[in-house]
């Protein structure tokens, strides 16, 4: 497929993973306070939601990884929109908290069949080992999902309240999400298998195993450091003496900062290995972090370093696999990766609350920069043991 056909695809897909994530992993962002108010349900509760739907999600990724090697991605990611509206559908219908959960079992499901390891998957059987431009392109359209679905989620909130809110999210995912998936996305071609072996099982060389253990090693602590970041920024600058505002302003900077980057990494081309991208992300997101662990007086350049990292990881996390496995086994083991870095995502919010209660801000800081460290250390190993397979 020529590359300005690629783009209806790509923006397709693009719309579908900004209310994809806008309606899972970035919902109760906005709509967390406004439930608790409503129902008096438990803050911390109603947040468990978010994690236990992650949680789902890391259980059903390598199912899912699978399937899509099987069938392709588009009936994955149909999937995941008819999952997505049916538990949003479950949490504005929910009359007790045990409902409310049961709707984020059904989104975690929806998460797992149709977040970015989905989407780069599916990416990957259409385009094969083309995909790596695509999933950079894909990546700058995922940056907007905060950007769009937080204003739009407050819209909504405050003119038709928070239950009718989930109904207009699950109308979207029925009436733009699906429709797209449908009619516009390929399908891609199906993986052949032999009649005496109709699931041939993933087979790698001792190299290829060692390189994807240390990635899964990657992914996780990515996962748990950024989680924590997410959850708990806002509160840390507080700490630091900042007003809401300040920190507000300070942490939208992490946006621009990741579609800067994906930016730079577009213009590159893709002439590189990913594991310079991999290397570049790791080593921005330790410096972010080191710096403001330390306390100095740059944190909005802590903390647009930081979101740069973060911003080219997603690319890297998509295109290394890629390159190293190739995209016959590409779906599955994506699938296999999602799962202890989405388990490590569901806990993270847990243990940044509970070591900002125990050790305090500064220690807590302190930690999630020594885990960016232990990240880069784990990229480092990961350089060596490629060895000549880098160009």
């Amino acid at each position: 497929m020529t590359t300005s056909r690629r783009w209806p695809v790509i923006s397709a897909l693009g719309v579908v993973q900004i209310f994809a994530w806008g309606s899972s992993y970035y919902l109760l962002g906005v709509f967390a306070a406004p439930i608790a108010a409503d129902t008096s349900w438990s803050l911390s509760w109603i947040v468990g939601g978010l994690s236990l739907g992650l949680f789902v999600a890391g259980i059903a990724s390598p199912r899912l990884g699978v399937a899509i090697r099987k069938h392709g991605g588009k009936p994955i990611l149909a999937l995941s929109s008819l999952l997505l509206a049916s538990g949003l559908v479950i949490l504005a219908t929910a009359p007790v908290q045990y409902a409310f959960f049961a709707g984020w079992v059904v989104i975690g499901l929806g998460m797992g069949a149709g977040l970015y390891d989905a989407a780069f998957a599916t990416l990957g059987g259409i385009y094969g080992r083309e995909a790596r431009s695509a999933i950079t392109s894909l990546t700058l359209w995922g940056g907007f999902a905060s950007t769009a679905c937080w204003p739009l989620s407050a819209f909504l909130i405050e003119n038709i309240g928070w239950r009718w809110s989930c109904i207009a999210y699950a109308a979207i995912q029925i009436g733009v999400c699906l429709p797209l998936i449908l009619f516009v996305l390929p399908g891609q071609k199906q993986i052949a298998t032999t009649s005496t072996e109709p699931e041939t099982p993933l087979r790698l060389s001792p190299s290829e195993n060692r390189a994807y253990l240390i990635i899964m090693a990657i992914t996780v602590m990515a996962g748990l450091a950024v989680t924590i970041v997410s959850v708990h920024l806002l509160t840390i600058l507080q700490t630091r003496g900042l007003s809401m505002a300040e920190a507000v302003s300070l942490g939208a900077l992490i946006g621009p900062a990741q579609v800067s980057a994906r930016l730079i990494e577009m213009a590159s081309g893709g002439r590189h290995h990913p594991i310079w991208t991999l290397a570049a992300a790791a080593g921005l997101s330790a410096l972010g972090l080191i710096l403001l662990a330390t306390g100095l007086p740059f944190l909005g350049t802590a903390i647009f370093m930081y979101g740069a990292g973060n911003g080219i990881f997603s690319i890297a996390r998509g295109a290394l696999p890629l390159a190293l496995f190739g995209a016959d086994r590409y779906a599955p083991i994506m699938g296999r990766i999602a799962r202890p870095s989405l388990m490590a995502q569901a806990v993270a919010p847990t243990i940044g609350a509970v070591l900002l209660t125990t050790i305090g801000n500064e220690f807590t800081l302190a930690f999630i920069a020594l885990v960016a460290i232990v990240n880069l250390s784990l990229v480092s190993l990961l350089w060596r043991s490629l060895g000549p397979t880098i160009r």
